[in-house]
């Protein structure tokens, strides 16, 4: 594994925000949802994930995810995604999202 220095690490934007919409995402190559989030001050961010194994699109909305928020936007198909929806893979590689175990303001900063 590479070490990075402290300051790297400042520099990646890790937030938390409110998933508000989900939707499907045939156009992708893979499974995948097209979602909306609500990253309190910095508005509201699209992000495709491919998140379909283990989570139903209505059982997303208002479920709280870490996001990484300062990558440059990546076409994806027909959808532009801004932020990075961060998880972790099982044992069969389905995504498992991250969170906060407690509910925290929109836009929050991981320290």
């Amino acid at each position: 594994m590479q070490t990075i220095d402290f300051i790297d690490f400042q520099k990646v934007e890790i937030r938390i925000g409110t998933i508000i919409e989900a939707l499907d995402f045939p156009e992708a190559k893979k499974p995948a949802y097209k979602l909306k989030i609500d990253l309190g001050p910095l508005g509201i961010k699209k992000s495709s994930a491919q998140i379909t194994d283990l989570y139903e699109k209505d059982d997303l909305i208002g479920r709280q995810v870490i996001c990484i928020c300062n990558f440059k936007p990546r076409q994806i198909a027909n959808f532009m995604s801004e932020v990075l929806v961060t998880g972790f893979s099982d044992e069969g590689g389905a995504i498992i999202l991250a969170s906060s175990d407690q509910p925290v303001p929109n836009g929050s900063k991981l320290h």
